[in-house]
């Protein structure tokens, strides 16, 4: 199952970023894990070279809680991708994290339930511990490339990922926010974890769209409708923000990302 294209940078892109490159190579990348959610794009940016994996399909046909993430990381990881951008939508759980703002994760928080989240099934009893799930240079690239495009960036945040496709009720948004954690998203868990376990080196960069349920700023609860408007006001930013990145991220550069098994096995 070998591929004969390759990559430097792969980006997972989310709702409304469908199409991220102009003259894409469109490429089917077969997994032991199954299909991807869609074909792998390939094109080139500032020297390098870039693959773009829609999440949940062109058409968003494939919800949260059905992706096949093992198989989407794989793709990744057979094309010899070094660095992965994980862009998304968020809901804020704090009053301060207003809709159009930017969050760059370093913390997520699971409570997801039935997604297959490891690609280490046995023989080899495998440990790969989460304690700092995203890169901490990939992130600090990703600030810069935020104030360089004059974006309002939080320079960290704990996402908390549910499994959807249902937002949450009032009572839990509520939880979350005692609980201090600052955005919610239902992709995060397990892509991000899966890209770890790959041995490549891991971003995320949250587009806040909405208050969640409403607690924290008294407002009307989330609606899919109300997500896609302000994304589509903020995609524009998004996208200058994706493309900066790429010019900072060196190419075959992993962090040490590539020997996350070194102590992971017994």
């Amino acid at each position: 199952m070998e591929t004969k294209y390759k990559a430097d940078i792969g980006i997972f892109g989310g709702s409304g970023l469908y199409s991220f490159l102009d003259n894409v190579t469109p490429i089917n990348v077969e997994t032991e894990y199954g299909p991807c959610s869609d074909k792998v794009f390939l094109g080139e940016y500032a020297g390098k070279k870039v693959a773009f994996l829609p999440r949940h399909g062109r058409e968003h046909g494939i919800p949260p809680h059905k992706i096949n993430y093992r198989a989407n990381v794989t793709a990744m990881k057979k094309l010899g991708v070094s660095s992965v951008i994980c862009p998304c939508a968020v809901g804020s759980l704090q009053r301060h994290i207003a809709p159009g703002s930017f969050v760059i994760a370093d913390q997520w928080v699971d409570r997801t339930n039935g997604r297959i989240d490891t690609f280490f099934d046995g023989p080899i009893v495998t440990h790969v511990s989460p304690a700092y799930p995203y890169t901490e240079e990939l992130r600090q690239l990703a600030i810069q490339a935020g104030r360089a495009n004059n974006i309002e960036i939080h320079e960290k945040g704990t996402v908390v990922v549910i499994n959807g496709p249902r937002f949450s009720s009032r009572a839990e948004s509520e939880w979350f926010t005692k609980m201090n954690w600052d955005i919610i998203n239902m992709t995060q868990y397990p892509e991000a974890h899966l890209v770890r376990e790959a041995g490549m080196a891991c971003v995320n960069i949250s587009l806040v769209t909405d208050y969640d349920s409403g607690v924290v700023a008294d407002c009307e609860p989330v609606s899919h409708a109300a997500v896609m408007g302000v994304f589509n006001e903020n995609i524009g930013k998004l996208r200058k923000m994706l493309f900066s990145l790429i010019e900072l991220i060196p190419a075959g550069e992993y962090w040490g990302a590539d020997r996350v098994l070194e102590n992971s096995r017994f």
